[in-house]
């Protein structure tokens, strides 16, 4: 089995982030997401500015969200964000939220990053930073 890395980091839901009927509006999701995909970043020094530093960028191209249970404002959650370790020139990651009062799997989803230049083309190859990168957390031999 190959080596798994995952972070976890807590969201705290805000007023703002719920609708009329009191629950998290759908699209909030995404920035719980976010949330998450920047923590694991900071946690394993592939965070979005480590990848500009290296002149590439990484667009989310696909995300797909399902909803399991409502959450409500002032609910605290548990975002676990874990790396899809690929060959592609891209990111995956995998995302499920818990209510953290009761650990209740609230939402899994997945998204999928490409790379681009600074010229905004893609790369039909990982760049040699990234190689690096599964290399020193060890993704590959």
């Amino acid at each position: 089995m190959s080596k798994q890395l995952k972070d976890r980091t807590e969201v705290k839901v805000r007023f703002g982030e719920v609708d009329s009927m009191g629950i998290v509006w759908h699209g909030n999701y995404v920035k719980y997401i976010e949330e998450g995909r920047e923590s694991f970043g900071k946690r394993y020094g592939i965070s979005y500015l480590d990848i500009y530093a290296n002149k590439v960028m990484a667009p989310v191209v696909n995300m797909n969200i399902d909803f399991k249970k409502q959450v409500q404002y002032g609910d605290i959650l548990i975002v676990e964000t874990e790396f899809i370790n690929n060959p592609a020139a891209k990111i995956i990651f995998r995302f499920k939220i818990f209510r953290k009062s009761d650990n209740e799997l609230v939402a899994t989803a997945e998204s999928t990053q490409v790379f681009i230049d600074l010229k905004r083309e893609m790369l039909l190859y990982p760049p040699a930073f990234v190689l690096d990168w599964k290399k020193k957390v060890g993704l590959t031999g």
